[in-house]
């Protein structure tokens, strides 16, 4: 067989390599071996962040559901307002099929169609 030299490839990776690089600090960006580390560790916690960011936002969305909650429910027994918990409980119970991130949205952005779904969970 004949033998086929690598050097086209090789310096094509390399130019990619300092291509998705560019903006890095320092060596980073200049240096093969450091920017080849750099985009590793990089693509590494975008992936695991991209799994995060899904979690924060869920957070956010029973952060303001509960907030949203506590101020249209109206006091259960004991005196105490309507939880979050209470009140997803009680959706799934009535059969409304509303997921967390459009009741957060509702709550922030339509309040008075919040609290139509909310009068019709309490009932």
């Amino acid at each position: 067989m004949t033998r086929v030299k690598g050097g086209v490839m090789a310096q094509k990776r390399r130019k990619n390599i300092l291509e998705r690089a560019k903006g890095y600090r320092g060596v980073r960006s200049k240096k093969e071996r450091y920017a080849h580390e750099a985009l590793m560790r990089a693509g590494k916690y975008a992936f695991a962040h991209r799994r995060d960011k899904k979690t924060a936002f869920r957070q956010l969305w029973i952060v303001r559901l509960n907030a949203a909650i506590r101020e249209t429910m109206p006091v259960q027994e004991g005196n105490r307002p309507m939880s979050y918990s209470v009140f997803i409980n009680a959706l799934k119970k009535k059969n409304i099929a509303l997921n967390r991130k459009v009741l957060a949205e509702f709550a922030a952005e339509h309040p008075e169609t919040f609290a139509r779904i909310a009068s019709k969970v309490a009932a």
